[in-house]
């Protein structure tokens, strides 16, 4: 029998059972879906990562206290007060690839304008954080050096502050407001930059004079976290270098003693973020491929289910000149179509899911197409594997006893 006949007998016999049919390729669609959604959002959520940094500034450097060591474990960035003035001083100073730094203290409480508040954090920077951030001002003045000296207490906001402080739509230049006991007022309002890629809302933000957050809210003398930015990109890896040969020096650490303080490039901040969601997206993808198996199993069960319905036919085809290849082949191409079907609406089930999951996030929507083809070649390779047993076995029945079947 040709080849193209064969192929509409095998899809004349699926027609038949439509229902069966839709249910067999059911475990296939999930599994495909899962696997196309997952890569494609693992991708999704890579491309916004870089995109975000990006807009931290690809010349970044970050500079945060040491880690906490229990039992030679690492727990994380600890509360030390590691980092003082003197290291942000001495950066400027000696520093030959650094143009700009601002150390960076935080406070988190609540803000308070008349009846409306909010909850969030107050952010003590220098003038030039806005800089090395990349924020850019939408209205008012940003605080300038005498205010730093003085502790003044103004302060910068982002978009959603001033949603939340003042949703009449007021204008919020010159009004003040109320963090804990002490009284700020706005000179400046922020542009908009959305959400970064934890999900973190980078308009959620209060600037003020470091000295304002030290003196007059925490009372401290220490910093949080240390901004950099080098001279170009492409001197990062030797600011970075020479920023924490200034600040061992700094605190007299010699030889092989551990620094009790962290360096981070932009390059390493964006390959530790990749290297997390590639190992999530795997994951989450090896995870998803377990339905896909499960639908080549439950693919094999109901041709094994169809070959043992359908005997007395088989029977009948053998009677009338229909050779073992033939009937091979018509139960193997039964499985295909079912695998290949189910695969073509899981990928397209996968796409749509992961356009959605992305718009959602306001993240970038990348198809693979690594992903679609290899799904498709899958889904061939299933409806092969799991199809052959049960076809071969409707090829190898004795016709006289498959006509007499009941």
């Amino acid at each position: 029998m040709k080849l193209v006949n064969l192929i509409k007998v095998a899809f004349s016999a699926l027609l038949r059972n439509k229902g069966r049919a839709f249910l067999t390729m059911l475990g296939i669609v999930i599994g495909i879906a899962s696997v196309i959604a997952m890569v494609s959002i693992g991708q999704s959520s890579s491309q916004s990562v870089s995109e975000q940094l990006s807009t931290m500034g690809s010349n970044m450097i970050l500079i945060m206290p040491g880690k906490q060591m229990r039992g030679g474990v690492s727990m994380g960035v600890s509360n030390s007060k590691s980092l003082t003035m003197d290291d942000v001083t001495e950066l400027k100073a000696k520093s030959h690839y650094i143009e700009s730094v601002s150390p960076s203290v935080s406070s988190g409480g609540q803000l308070v304008y008349g009846t409306n508040n909010h909850p969030g954090n107050v952010q003590g920077v220098s003038p030039v954080y806005l800089t090395i951030r990349k924020y850019e001002l939408k209205q008012g003045v940003m605080f300038n050096d005498d205010d730093v000296r003085v502790a003044s207490k103004v302060c910068i906001v982002g978009k959603t502050v001033t949603d939340k402080l003042f949703p009449d739509g007021e204008n919020p230049l010159g009004k003040m407001i109320r963090f804990g006991n002490v009284p700020f007022r706005i000179i400046g309002v922020l542009e908009p930059k959305g959400r970064n890629q934890m999900g973190q809302d980078q308009d959620d933000i209060v600037l003020a004079p470091y000295t304002t957050v030290q003196k007059r809210i925490l009372a401290i003398t220490h910093i949080n976290m240390i901004f950099a930015s080098a001279k170009s990109e492409e001197v990062s890896e030797s600011a970075a270098t020479e920023a924490t040969q200034i600040i061992r020096e700094n605190h007299e650490l010699t030889g092989t003693t551990e620094n009790d303080f962290e360096v981070r490039t932009q390059e390493e901040l964006l390959s530790m973020m990749n290297s997390v969601t590639s190992m999530l997206t795997i994951l989450l993808a090896a995870i998803a491929s377990i339905s896909l198996f499960v639908g080549g199993i439950g693919i094999m069960n109901i041709m094994y289910v169809t070959v043992t319905e359908r005997t007395k036919e088989i029977g009948l085809r053998m009677a009338i000149g229909a050779k073992n290849r033939d009937i091979l082949l018509q139960f193997l191409f039964e499985s295909i179509i079912l695998s290949l079907l189910g695969g073509v609406i899981g990928i397209v089930l996968g796409l749509l899911l992961s356009y959605s999951a992305s718009t959602m996030l306001g993240w970038p929507f990348i198809m693979s197409e690594f992903a679609v083809i290899g799904s498709f070649l899958v889904c061939a390779a299933t409806g092969v594997f799991f199809g052959w047993y049960p076809a071969k076995r409707a090829a190898q029945l004795d016709p006289i006893t498959a006509i007499r079947y009941e």
